[in-house]
């Protein structure tokens, strides 16, 4: 976590920093970004940098923290179209809602999986916690799918969570790989075709849960 220093300083100076962290990450990623690009960049001292945060870790986990804090407030006012929806149905929502959110801070966002998961730190020892906060909420959402008969008890819970988690992560960089590439990323985002292929995605993986083991045994 940033130092109180660093938390002191004036709002412009703070989000001129916090902005210049966002572009080195999404534009190198981790471990090819630069304390010395984001202190050029910033117009600070290198000196003042180590007063502000630790070391370049630091500074990511900022930005993830502050990532995560403004999804909690996108959610907040935001609720699903029906409280009859199935877990797959509610599953469905969260992403698009997610993507929604994505577009509205692409840079932040495509900073974030950048790192994350094309470089493939979201799977090592440095965010797993990060990590096991995702899987323990996937594994909770097929656990009770399966009590509410929407997935047959015989799907490895375990096997199911790596699916949903890796597709939802696929999914993720798509749209960051793909919507930079667009003028107005939440139009592109909106549109009839994306959301199209979102809904295939999430019919793929949904439907090859659904099918229980025994019809995948019938079927080898």
């Amino acid at each position: 976590m940033p130092k109180q220093t660093f938390l002191n300083l004036p709002e412009e100076k703070r989000q001129t920093i916090t902005n210049t962290a966002i572009d080195e990450f999404a534009a190198f990623g981790f471990e090819a970004s630069s304390i010395n690009r984001i202190v050029t960049n910033s117009g600070i001292s290198k000196g003042s940098f180590y007063q502000y945060f630790e070391d370049k870790m630091d500074v990511f986990r900022y930005l993830m923290d502050m990532l995560a804090n403004e999804k909690i407030e996108f959610f907040k006012d935001r609720h699903p179209p029906s409280t009859n929806l199935d877990t797959f149905g509610y599953f469905h929502w969260m992403i698009k809602t997610g993507m929604e959110f994505s577009s509205a801070r692409p840079r932040l966002v495509q900073a974030i999986s950048r790192v994350l998961l094309v470089e493939g730190l979201y799977y090592g020892k440095d965010f797993a916690e990060y990590h096991k906060m995702t899987t323990d909420a996937l594994a909770a959402m097929i656990e009770q799918a399966i009590k509410n008969g929407e997935v047959d008890p015989s799907v490895d819970v375990e096997l199911a969570v790596m699916i949903m988690d890796t597709w939802m992560n696929a999914i993720t960089v798509y749209i960051m790989k793909e919507g930079m590439k667009q003028k107005d990323i939440l139009k592109w985002v909106r549109s009839a075709k994306v959301q199209e292929k979102i809904d295939k995605l999430l019919y793929v993986m949904e439907y090859g849960l659904r099918k229980t083991e025994s019809e995948f045994k019938a079927s080898t």
